[in-house]
């Protein structure tokens, strides 16, 4: 397994009453026996540019990390979110190279350890992050269910050069080992969605929740819904173009920001759902970093989930 890159973001300076996300998950860590969380940064566009999409996204994973660090803890629950950061570990970046198949082997092997152990969040990257991620629980020897809350069901076929951000789920589903066991995406939006992508997976008894489905009462049932142990991805550009710009693929018609947050602290608290991803975030195109800030505070509500579900399951 190659070596973890150390992220090299700061903690903000501020006052002791006054503590950020930072002051936790800046200084390099290691795993202990306590560790609940792991955060990895997979620094990688690769894919995007072979599916012909804008590149930047290999940026993300630092400014998303300058966004996060910025953020307190929840003022409404500061404890048990205090709680959880002191048992969360930010492990550095993956190293890429440029190699779609290389990188995604090397994540693969960088999160299987985790599985099981702690719960895994990677900061992408690209959407052939997802991938990865799947491959990782192949390495371990381990079912999985894939959840994706996305615009597009990235189930396109292969190019002649390989995987690309727009497959990673047609290739899961069809890997040998049979480990992917199941996919649902919710968030699809109809004029985004060729029709035969959307055949073939209902052939393959994938779960859609489209768009204008996707209300927040549906949020909760859905997630329950799917079969676990679980992974969650969150590709960026499922939200509403105004919220989020800065994205590989842009389009306009998304979800609204509260149900996409929703959608995050609800995944967080299931205790089926075993790693996450937040993908897609496009610095280069983010001129005021909304779309980083957007990513960031996906995160956090990851945290929010998880800090509720492991303070309960301590009571």
């Amino acid at each position: 397994m190659s070596q973890l890159v150390p992220h090299g973001v700061p903690a903000p300076g501020t006052s002791p009453d006054d503590p950020r996300i930072g002051r936790w998950l800046a200084e390099a860590a290691s795993v202990t026996e306590r560790t609940e969380v792991v955060l990895l940064g997979f620094p990688t566009d690769a894919g995007v540019a072979r599916n012909g999409g804008r590149p930047g996204a290999s940026e993300a994973p630092r400014s998303i990390r300058e966004a996060l660090y910025k953020m307190t803890p929840d003022a409404l629950a500061p404890a048990a979110f205090s709680r959880l950061l002191e048992r969360t570990a930010d492990l550095g970046d993956v190293p890429t190279t440029g190699d779609v198949e290389r990188d995604q082997q090397a994540l693969a092997e960088a999160l299987a350890p985790h599985l099981g152990q702690r719960r895994v969040i990677v900061l992408g990257g690209g959407h052939e992050t997802a991938y990865g991620h799947l491959l990782g629980y192949v390495v371990a020897n381990r079912d999985v269910h894939a959840l994706n809350w996305d615009a597009h069901p990235d189930v396109r076929e292969t190019r002649p050069e390989g995987g690309h951000s727009g497959s990673p789920f047609r290739q899961a589903l069809e890997h040998p080992s049979g480990r992917i066991r199941s996919y649902s995406v919710a968030g699809l939006l109809p004029w985004r969605v060729a029709a035969a992508h959307a055949e073939w997976l209902r052939q393959r008894g994938g779960r859609i929740l489209w768009r204008d489905d996707l209300t927040r009462e549906a949020v909760g049932p859905f997630v329950v819904g799917t079969p676990g142990p679980a992974m969650a991805s969150f590709d960026i550009d499922a939200v509403e173009a105004g919220a989020a710009p800065g994205v590989s693929a842009p389009g306009v018609g998304g979800m609204p920001v509260q149900t996409w947050l929703l959608a995050a602290e609800t995944c967080g608290r299931a205790a089926h759902i075993e790693s996450f991803e937040v993908v897609e975030t496009n610095p280069r195109v983010d001129p005021d970093g909304r779309t980083a800030t957007l990513a960031a505070l996906t995160v956090w509500h990851l945290l929010r989930g998880l800090a509720a579900r492991l303070d309960e399951g301590s009571e």
